[in-house]
């Protein structure tokens, strides 16, 4: 138990060093995404479910934190 609250412990401090993105960044990570899904699709997933999860792979791949929401 206590390795399990050490690392979750770890993982949040870790997200908290990385960068947050700039707004105009994660505007134009939303429109990408919205590309995809006018392409391919969400799969299962809603319109928003669907951005969210794509914005914060963009962001992960980037070394940025990840979102909560997305803007409007």
């Amino acid at each position: 138990t206590l390795l399990v609250v050490g690392f979750l412990f770890a993982a949040s401090t870790i997200a908290d060093e990385r960068p947050v993105a700039d707004p105009q960044l994660i505007k134009e990570y939303k429109e990408y995404c919205k590309e995809i899904a006018d392409d391919e699709g969400t799969g299962k997933l809603s319109m928003d479910e669907f951005l969210l999860v794509c914005v914060n792979e963009e962001l992960e791949t980037e070394g940025y934190q990840p979102i909560t929401k997305l803007p409007k």
